[in-house]
């Protein structure tokens, strides 16, 4: 009866680390992203990654591998036996060979041909993962374009870049009240000293305007120059002629005439009808006749002036302030716009960099479907034979 082969059997364990991972990435001023690998076993329910790592053993692309590393003629590498036990990480395996040695060269190929493929695996998920992770970076990169082509067109369209811009509005208007209220004080005083010269002056306020309005005019002088002159030519000629003189009664024709041309620009610059007792009562006299009166109407002039000038400056700081109101009112709406669209930027940013992050974290965990395995116990070479009946 033929003897049987000896079956020499090499037996090793392999373990999967039972520890997860967790990373952190800080963004300033955005957040955080946080990537985190879970231990292989820290769901009871999961599926044993051990069980995939049994068939991808027993796999015809790892055994082949295995073969071709082993390098001896004749001899392939078979499937090996695998037991998986209970409540752990570990893995016992076995496999078959006609010498001890040539039994622990096969574990040893089968080992190396294992880790190779869950390389593979490993960057075929990792490339899978990227894709994956590139189109959602895609996205939240469109959508921050958008949103910062959204700020920025709503920037040029209403003239506003930053809230600043309120605040500094603000504060310009309060400077324009400011102002306005000593242009009114400054013009309450012109009014009160006016008023105490038009006193002086025998004439009521509106008088004195009157007055002012009369002596500003250079017509109404001319006219009343004219008919000054005429009277007292008039007086002179009745001096030396009789009341039916010719020279008498041309002249008093003039004076007539100048008296008229000034009783209607007297009028017409009033808008009343004016006699001589008011215009009398109105001319403050000039040239040769200057008198304390004519000094204080200069100075009625001059008051006049500077009242006109703060009431011009008040009117005009109060048309500034109610236009730089109407803006601000425009820009209060606007900022509110604005503050919506700057959010919208800053959470697509947020969400933009943070995911940026969540991939460059995610490159770390490069074992989340296949995790890591190492060997707990190396393959054995035995001296003796294992029992005959073994495959």
């Amino acid at each position: 009866m033929k003897a049987k082969t000896p079956i020499y059997t090499s037996e090793w364990t392999l373990t999967i680390p039972a520890g997860g991972n967790t990373t952190n990435v800080n963004l300033p001023g955005l957040g955080s992203a946080r990537e985190e690998s879970r231990a292989p076993f820290a769901n009871s329910n999961a599926f044993d990654p051990r069980e995939i790592y049994k068939m991808i053993l027993g796999s015809d692309a790892v055994r082949e591998a295995a073969t071709a590393r082993l390098n001896e003629p004749d001899v392939k590498v078979g499937k090996p036996r695998v037991e998986i036990v209970d409540n752990s990480t570990v893995m016992t395996l076995s496999i078959t060979g006609e010498t001890g040695e040539l039994a622990q060269k096969k574990a040893i190929a089968l080992t190396d041909a294992f880790q190779v493929r869950l390389n593979e695996l490993r960057l075929q998920e990792a490339s899978r993962r990227e894709a994956a992770m590139q189109a959602v970076i895609d996205s939240a990169k469109k959508k921050l374009d958008q949103a910062q082509a959204r700020l920025s067109d709503y920037k040029a369209r209403s003239g506003l870049v930053a809230n600043d811009q309120i605040v500094q509005l603000s504060g310009n208007i309060e400077g324009l009240r400011r102002a306005q209220i000593e242009a009114l004080a400054a013009q309450r005083q012109s009014n009160a000293r006016f008023s105490q010269l038009a006193s002086n002056l025998e004439l009521s306020p509106n008088q004195a305007s009157e007055a002012f309005i009369l002596k500003a005019d250079p017509l109404f002088q001319q006219y009343l120059a004219s008919f000054g002159e005429s009277s007292n030519q008039l007086v002179a000629l009745n001096s030396k002629f009789g009341p039916n003189h010719p020279l008498v009664i041309r002249e008093k024709a003039e004076r007539e005439a100048a008296e008229s041309a000034l009783l209607r620009r007297g009028q017409t610059l009033l808008g009343r009808p004016v006699n001589q007792t008011i215009i009398a009562q109105l001319n403050v006299g000039g040239g040769s006749t200057a008198s304390a009166r004519e000094d204080l109407f200069k100075t009625l002039i001059g008051e006049e002036v500077d009242r006109q000038g703060l009431s011009a400056q008040a009117q005009e700081l109060e048309n500034q302030i109610n236009q730089l109101q109407a803006r601000l009112a425009v820009l209060a709406r606007q900022g509110a716009t604005l503050d919506a669209l700057t959010r919208d930027m800053l959470v697509a940013e947020t969400v933009f960099s943070s995911t940026i992050a969540r991939f460059d974290v995610g490159k770390l965990d490069a074992f989340g479907s296949y995790p890591a395995i190492q060997v707990l116990e190396d393959p054995t070479q035995p001296d003796s034979p294992s029992d005959p009946n073994k495959n």
